[in-house]
């Protein structure tokens, strides 16, 4: 009787940390990239009639940690990239749902509250979210030690223009003044992704990412980021319905081509219905209903070897 009392308390001490929550600044106060001296705007939750969870006007970006039971924890990481079109942060079943998804399989997850374009409180509007991303897997990279993380096992995973961002750390890590080897991710999870701002873009994550006056060639085919995977692009997954109104099929397809002509390891999945939006949401849709089962049996693949 005393051993079971004993292996009862052990196992609750060892599973209470499970999605245990702690909110980090990407940057130190007063050192908040691109960011206009004393432009001030005021961060909006709304939880919404649909039961989605808006977060807008972000100008203080935050990696918030959810925490796998110590018992159940693999090593493997995820950032997470809510998706929102970039005008908001779906940050409850594109962010909180599928961190405690994570959790489950013994994943520690992050969630990314990323800076949303805007002329009014930041320069070269384009280039912030990106920056975000990059600072917040460098940060999880160097406090491996700290959340009992493999360093080679973090990875990012992204939803619609979430997805877009994930897909330009993905592609981008390496290029421009702030190239940086540490915010590589070793994998991308993409589902429904934005990932052209060419002719099948969705219209609306373009314009706000890059102003609807700063859409020279250069800049799109810059952030159309099937033109831009390498052969140095982490391997990757994705998801998509082929009825998806908002974000075309085609964006996942394109990738997928090019990941192949680059020998980049990719799965890709597609299902007939669902739509766009969907999360986990997905009981309704018939086969889309696996894409979690498929998703794990990838990612349990691919971390049981040590990758690059």
């Amino acid at each position: 009787m005393r051993n079971l009392f004993a292996t009862t308390l052990l196992t609750m001490l060892l599973t209470q940390t499970a999605h245990s929550q702690e909110v980090i600044k990407l940057w130190p106060d007063g050192a908040i990239p691109n960011a206009i001296a004393g432009a001030q705007i005021e961060e909006k939750s709304d939880p919404g009639n649909d039961g989605i969870m808006r977060i807008s006007n972000v100008s203080v970006p935050t990696l918030t940690a959810y925490l796998p039971a110590k018992n159940n924890a693999t090593g493997t990481a995820v950032m997470i990239c809510p998706g929102g079109g970039y005008s908001i942060l779906a940050s409850g079943h594109e962010g909180v749902d599928i961190a405690k998804w994570f959790n489950e399989m013994g994943i520690t997850a992050f969630v990314l509250k990323y800076r949303l374009p805007n002329e009014a409180i930041m320069t070269n509007q384009q280039e912030v979210p990106l920056l975000d991303a990059m600072q917040g897997m460098t940060l999880i990279r160097q406090n491996a030690t700290k959340y009992n993380i493999d360093p080679n096992k973090i990875g990012v995973m992204g939803f619609s223009a979430g997805g877009h961002l994930a897909s330009t750390l993905a592609t981008h890590y390496h290029r421009g003044p702030k190239a940086n080897e540490v915010a590589k991710p070793n994998f991308a999870i993409l589902m429904y992704p934005v990932i052209t701002l060419g002719e099948k873009a969705h219209t609306g994550s373009r314009d706000k990412l890059l102003g609807k006056l700063n859409t020279s060639a250069e800049m799109l085919a810059y952030y159309s980021n099937e033109l831009q995977v390498s052969n140095q692009t982490p391997p990757t997954f994705l998801v998509h319905s082929e009825d998806d109104k908002a974000v075309p099929v085609e964006n996942s397809i394109s990738y997928y081509l090019a990941c192949l002509k680059n020998n980049v390891p990719v799965e890709m999945h597609l299902y007939p219905t669902g739509g766009h939006g969907y999360g986990l949401r997905t009981a309704k849709f018939g086969s889309l209903n696996t894409w979690p089962a498929a998703c794990k049996a990838w990612l349990t693949a691919l971390t049981a070897t040590k990758q690059n």
